[in-house]
């Protein structure tokens, strides 16, 4: 264990550059998230559009989960072979068009269709992010930021709850506008990562692979190292992001529609819940990545897994208002444990190909969970209540108990006999799989050029930092 520090010190840390590219990987990852989450929040409104049991709508929920996998792959590589900042881009242009799309769309499989391309804009945006934040922030920090990455997730959920509330049966368009409103903020996005360069890390390993000759060449051949060194630990993190996945999802994707449906509560009321959740959720994922400098990966996600699977009893089967407090506890451990996730993934993935290994293992995680939602409403329908009114009731309340607490111990399990590399360094000079690829001679050569290149700057930023220093003095005298 580390002695705990200063959280502020710890941010304070960061320079400008570092805090860009956090900001434009943090907004783009909530937005990512208000995306995927306008489709749970308008289950009702979508099966009643569609003529179709909610079981059959959530559907659009698998299928993004499902074609996830496929963007991760083709971004991913993008990403590591040309640069974070385009196939960044490339991700928010598609997210505009196929928000759009879903607002028009008028039957059941224009809808699926929509929803599965929008999986694949979406599965690309994960590794990019991650990479585009963490891989140039100062490593004792490290921790913190990705706590404060992943939360975007759960920012994105609370603003999706939100602006569901304002915009969702309040016109003649009825759930339309959410949608179409969705596809607004990518542009801002767009235009904020085009004002930011190529994150140093990058820059730093394409010039490598540029002094090694062939770029591509290079890159294969980097690829074939990787799969041949780490193919195990590529399984081990696509069977643990598989947990991962069906805890978030088993644990958030259904619950509006379970609290309204069995629960009877309100729109107010279920806007209200889910706001607390989210709430939970922020301060519980930044807390835990913040603990897991110190603690540790793998003994932060250990000790919050077992808190949550705990609370899993009241978050399920509190029937009045007080259910509020056992969701703010239960997110704040969901996402607490996905908190550390950003950089843990980071620091086992291979330097080369970062942004492929994080996103794609996140995201074929993804798949495995993808049916999360569907089988809970479809084995939540064989627990009938009494109907209310024309509405039918289930009992979908124990279904996420039991599906959870099964999700909880796979993922306790998984993370206690997996590897951890708390403090790994990101930049070229401690890469192996690339020295073997490029040569060491290459490699430093890279290191010593950057270097003085770096040591240049400084010495130009002191001397204008001298002459304006001896100009204030003449004025003054």
């Amino acid at each position: 264990m580390k002695k705990a520090p200063n959280p502020f010190k710890l941010l304070a840390m960061l320079n400008l550059q570092q805090w860009m590219f956090f900001l434009v990987a943090f907004i783009a990852w909530t937005w990512d998230a208000f995306d995927f989450f306008t489709v749970s929040l308008t289950v009702a409104q979508l099966g009643e559009q569609f003529d179709k049991k909610p079981s059959q709508i959530t559907w659009g929920i698998t299928l993004v989960l499902m074609f996830r996998s496929v963007g991760s792959v083709i971004f991913g590589i993008a990403a590591d072979r040309y640069g974070r900042k385009w196939p960044f881009i490339v991700n928010n242009i598609l997210f505009i068009f196929l928000e759009l799309g879903t607002g028009f769309c008028h039957t059941y499989s224009e809808f699926l269709v929509v929803r599965a391309f929008y999986g694949i804009a979406m599965g690309g945006l994960y590794g990019n992010a991650a990479a585009t934040a963490l891989e140039d922030c100062p490593e004792e920090a490290r921790g913190l930021i990705s706590g404060m990455l992943q939360q975007g997730y759960a920012f994105g959920y609370l603003l999706a709850t939100a602006f569901a509330r304002a915009l969702v049966d309040t016109t003649k368009h009825g759930w339309r506008p959410l949608f179409w409103f969705g596809a607004c903020p990518p542009v801002l996005i767009i235009v904020f990562r085009l004002c930011l360069p190529e994150t140093k890390s990058y820059q730093e390993r394409a010039a490598v692979r540029k002094a090694n000759g062939n770029l591509t060449t290079t890159f294969v051949s980097e690829g074939r190292v990787a799969v041949k060194k780490h193919w195990l630990l590529l399984i081990y993190l696509v069977l643990l992001m598989a947990g991962f996945n069906f805890m978030s999802h088993g644990s958030q994707d259904i619950y509006p529609f379970m609290i309204q449906n069995q629960y009877n509560f309100s729109h107010d009321a279920v806007t209200v819940t889910q706001v607390v959740a989210n709430l939970g959720a922020m301060i519980g994922g930044t807390i835990v990545g913040f603990c897991s400098q110190i603690f540790g990966r793998r003994f932060s996600i250990l000790v919050i897994s077992v808190i949550g699977g705990a609370l899993l009893y009241p978050y399920t089967f509190v029937s009045s208002h007080k259910i509020m407090a056992a969701a703010f506890f239960e997110q704040f451990c969901v996402q607490g444990a996905w908190g550390v996730i950003p950089i843990h993934l980071m620091e086992l993935s291979p330097g080369s190909f970062r942004t492929f290994v994080v996103g794609t293992s996140y995201q074929l995680g993804n798949l495995v969970s993808s049916a999360s939602s569907t089988i809970e409403t479809t084995i939540g329908e064989r627990f009938p209540l009494p109907p209310k009114g024309k509405t039918k009731r289930y009992e979908y309340g124990k279904v996420i108990c039991i599906f959870m607490g099964c999700v909880f111990a796979y993922v306790i399990i998984l993370t206690l006999i997996g590897p951890e590399n708390l403090g790994q360094k990101f930049g070229v000079a401690h890469d192996r799989d690339l020295a073997e690829v490029a040569g060491e001679e290459s490699l430093a050569a890279v290191v010593r050029r950057r270097e003085a290149m770096a040591n240049d700057d400084e010495e130009t930023s002191g001397s204008d930092r001298g002459e304006k220093g001896g100009v204030k003095n003449e004025v003054t005298a």
